[in-house]
């Protein structure tokens, strides 16, 4: 680990992992739609949600994947990681008061830049939620 406690490039190797967790609240949701600008009824209309084919309201896709960007800041490979690239699949809502875990694991090694494919994948319970797949650019002990 380094001073940020996180991972420097030279410490990861494909395979390791680590999970965030994060309950998606009311709060969130309304904070979400605020700084965004995205004010879907999907997302703040009970009555209008109610009528869809989920039967209610459902988070933001991209504040359901934010918490990726938290497992990576914060835990593999950590704080001083730069964000270069996400690709999502959206595959089932995550509704007020779900807890969504993301895991981030170590897919790649770029050597010559210095960069990591990580693999992520959101669960609701046993429920993929969103999966996909990240370009980072970790902290590194060497000069790029």
């Amino acid at each position: 680990m380094n001073t940020l406690n996180g991972y420097d490039f030279e410490d990861l190797q494909p395979g390791m992992h680590a999970t965030f967790a994060k309950t998606i609240t009311e709060a969130d949701i309304v904070m979400f739609a605020a700084a965004s600008g995205d004010y879907n009824a999907m997302h703040i209309n009970e009555v209008f949600a109610q009528t869809t084919q989920f039967k209610g309201r459902i988070a933001h896709g991209m504040l359901s994947a934010s918490v990726i960007s938290a497992a990576i800041a914060g835990q593999l490979p950590g704080p001083g990681t730069v964000y270069l690239g996400q690709n999502l699949r959206f595959k089932a809502p995550v509704r007020p008061g779900d807890t969504v875990h993301a895991t981030v694991t170590v897919k790649e090694l770029s050597y010559e830049k210095k960069r990591v494919m990580l693999t992520t994948v959101c669960t609701v319970g046993d429920k993929v939620v969103i999966e996909g797949d990240a370009l980072v650019m970790p902290t590194s002990r060497q000069a790029h």
